[in-house]
């Protein structure tokens, strides 16, 4: 059984790695997925059908009143997303009340070798279901869980204008029901970063497994047009255009090199901080920028494909998903190595800056276009060594091998599996089983 409470083949972020994930692992084992109500029509579009491929759960009578609750609390869409998960934690503990009273006799009678929970992705919230599959032997597998990474201390203008002011004591989610006996009744937890592997009790880490979170479609993320790596060099920026994505620092960057017409930036996305970058290249007369707005996420890999450089300094990333998007259309990320695109750009695949200050990030990133204005040509094997990456780890089939690997442990049919993803973040390995 898969549970992934958000999975929706026609949104983004995590309700599509929710989909992905269990979409690539139901190619290769006989699952069933339970997911919300509110993924129903979406997922039978897809062509699965309701209670033999998937059974969809409605709770919404308490969803959906925490959901404007929540609305409330933030003041708007898009900021205070510490609130967000808060409000969707206590929302999941009702939608598992249901699926074990809907699910417990099959569960009870065996029909089900393990339950998976894909979706939530954030540690933050504690599962009702761990203690009742343990106490009927039933492995239970947490994750990818990913989130909590702290707010840079040099950066609290900008958790202030995201309205982050529940991150202040976001450690209080430790007090929630049912916590410690997640953490002590899980069979398995799948974390996706070394920030999320720190925010637990060390007497658990011989049940983790290191296992990214996100991965692509190749059949959406493939086609590249040959790069000359000949001046200018164009640079893709593509996010929500808020303060911590970074947009204003790449901006800054890259006025010299604008100038100099040796780049060119392309800005896709939109958000409160639209107009004042585009105020702000207006009032310096610089050249060579253009934004795009908002670009539906079918038309990324075009983008990625007529551009050289991801330029990408966020602060704050969790999965970094739009970096792997990025480097299988063999676009060289540029990026924050902070969170999980500081884990998933190495150093034969992109550039990570080291994250400080405003001003030193700047400096760090004119200092990376300076190499590659004076060397465009080490981009071509950077952008060959982005996509083999993606192509060996990355792809939502290579997500579902990793992933069974870990059920065939729970089984006793293997040792603990240790999964390298060239960034040098491992599990330590265990003999224990469970």
């Amino acid at each position: 059984m898969l549970i992934a409470e958000n999975a929706n083949p026609e949104w983004v972020s995590v309700p599509l790695v929710g989909w992905s994930l269990a979409s690539a692992i139901r190619k290769q084992l006989d699952v069933h997925v339970v997911t919300q109500i509110r993924c129903k029509d979406a997922i039978e579009r897809a062509g699965w059908v309701h209670d033999l491929d998937f059974t969809a759960i409605d709770s919404e009578k308490i969803a959906a009143k925490l959901w404007k609750v929540g609305c409330f609390l933030r003041g708007g869409k898009g900021v205070a997303w510490t609130i967000a998960t808060a409000q969707a934690a206590f929302a999941n503990y009702y939608f598992e009340h249901l699926v074990w009273k809907q699910f417990q006799n099959r569960l009870r009678d065996g029909e089900f070798d393990i339950v998976h929970r894909i979706i939530p992705l954030t540690p933050t919230s504690p599962s009702l279901l761990a203690a009742r599959l343990a106490k009927i032997g039933v492995p239970y597998v947490l994750g990818p869980w990913n989130g909590g990474l702290p707010w840079p201390k040099e950066f609290r203008r900008e958790q202030h204008a995201e309205r982050e002011w529940l991150s202040h004591v976001r450690g209080l989610y430790k007090m929630m029901p049912a916590y410690q006996s997640t953490r002590k009744n899980a069979t398995a937890i799948i974390v996706g970063s070394e920030a999320t592997k720190q925010q637990i009790n060390r007497k658990y880490w011989d049940k983790l497994i290191y296992m990214p979170e996100n991965g692509i479609d190749p059949k959406r993320f493939s086609h590249c047009f040959p790069r000359k790596s000949s001046l200018p060099i164009k640079v893709l920026f593509l996010g929500r255009l808020v303060p911590y994505k970074g947009a204003d620092m790449l901006i800054e960057a890259l006025i010299p090199f604008l100038r100099k017409r040796q780049v060119e930036l392309t800005i896709a996305g939109d958000g409160p901080s639209k107009r004042e970058l585009e105020q702000f290249v207006e009032v310096k007369q610089i050249g060579g920028v253009s934004f795009l707005g908002w670009v539906n996420h079918a038309d990324v890999s075009k983008l990625f494909a007529n551009h050289h450089v991801f330029g990408f300094p966020s602060i704050r990333e969790f999965g970094g998903g739009v970096l792997l998007e990025a480097m299988a259309m063999g676009c060289v990320p540029v990026t924050v190595k902070y969170g999980g695109v500081g884990e998933l750009c190495t150093n034969d695949t992109g550039f990570a800056v080291p994250l400080g200050t405003r001003e030193s990030i700047v400096q760090a990133l004119i200092n990376v276009f300076e190499k590659l204005v004076n060397n465009p040509q080490q981009l071509e094997s950077l952008s060959r060594n982005g996509k083999q990456r993606i192509s060996e780890s990355f792809t939502w089939d290579r997500k579902a091998d990793q992933v069974i690997e870990v059920y065939n442990w729970l089984l006793g049919r293997r040792d603990k599996p240790i999964f390298d993803f060239g960034n040098g973040l491992q599990m330590e390995v265990s003999s224990s089983t469970y």
